[in-house]
C-alpha cells in the first residue's frame, strides 16, 4: 500500500519524494521493495537529509550490528522504553517488528502494555530492567546493576548494547512524539496471526 501524500504523518512540513537526494531515494526504493513501505520516521526526517543519513547509520549499527543480543530482544528494549515513553510511533513499528522477529504477537503485546507481566527468561528480565532504569533514572545506573547483568551471562559489549538500544530509543521516542509521528497502517497488521 502506498502512503497517502496527503495524510499527515508529521507535525512539520515533509519533503516530496521527487526533491530527496539521489542516495536517499536509492534507499527508499530499496525499502518500497522490502519490507513494502518507507517507514514514516524515515520521510519525516528528510527535512534534514544529513541528520536522516546519521539516524539511519546509528540505528542499523545498533539493531542490525552483529551482538550477543539476538534482534528479537534488541526489539524488546526498543518496546519496553517506548512504553515507559509513551511513544506511539515507536510502540507500533517496533512492536509489529518484535511480533516478526519473535514469531509471538502475545510477547510483543504484554511488553507494550507492561514488560513485567512477559514470560520472559531471567536474562531478557534484567536486561529490560535495565533499560527501563536507564529511561527512568540513568543517573541512579551502579556499578551493581553491571555486576547483576553480567551474573546473566551479559559480556560488556552485551551490556554495552543494552545502554546503546535503550539511549537510541530515549532519544528516538522524543522526536517521533515531539513530531506527533503517525506510524505507517502497515505496521498494525504485521505478524498478527502469529501465537
Amino acid at each position: 500500500m502506498q502512503p497517502n501524500d496527503n495524510e499527515r504523518i508529521s507535525r512539520l512540513r515533509v519533503p516530496d519524494a521527487d526533491a530527496l537526494p539521489e542516495d536517499i531515494a536509492a534507499q527508499f526504493d530499496q525499502m518500497r521493495a522490502k519490507p513494502g513501505f518507507v517507514p514514516n520516521v524515515y520521510r519525516a526526517y528528510t527535512l534534514r537529509p544529513q541528520q536522516l543519513r546519521g539516524f539511519m547509520a546509528l540505528y542499523d549499527s545498533i539493531m542490525m550490528d552483529d551482538s550477543g543480543l539476538s534482534k528479537a530482544e534488541r526489539e524488546m528494549i526498543a518496546v519496553a522504553v517506548s512504553a515507559q515513553n509513551h511513544c506511539f510511533y515507536c510502540l507500533t513499528s517496533h512492536g509489529a517488528v518484535l511480533r516478526v522477529r519473535s514469531k509471538d504477537a502475545v510477547l510483543s503485546d504484554t511488553i507494550a502494555a507492561n514488560y513485567r507481566a512477559a514470560d520472559l527468561a531471567p536474562r531478557q528480565r534484567a536486561m529490560l530492567d535495565f533499560a527501563v532504569k536507564i529511561t527512568r533514572a540513568s543517573d541512579t545506573c551502579s556499578d551493581e546493576d553491571i555486576d547483576a547483568l553480567r551474573g546473566h551471562g551479559f559480556s560488556d559489549e552485551d551490556i554495552m548494547d543494552i545502554i546503546q538500544t535503550a539511549a537510541f530509543f530515549n532519544y528516538s521516542n522524543r522526536v517521533a512524539s515531539a513530531l506527533e509521528l503517525r506510524p505507517n497502517r502497515e505496521y498494525h497488521s504485521m505478524a498478527r496471526n502469529q501465537t
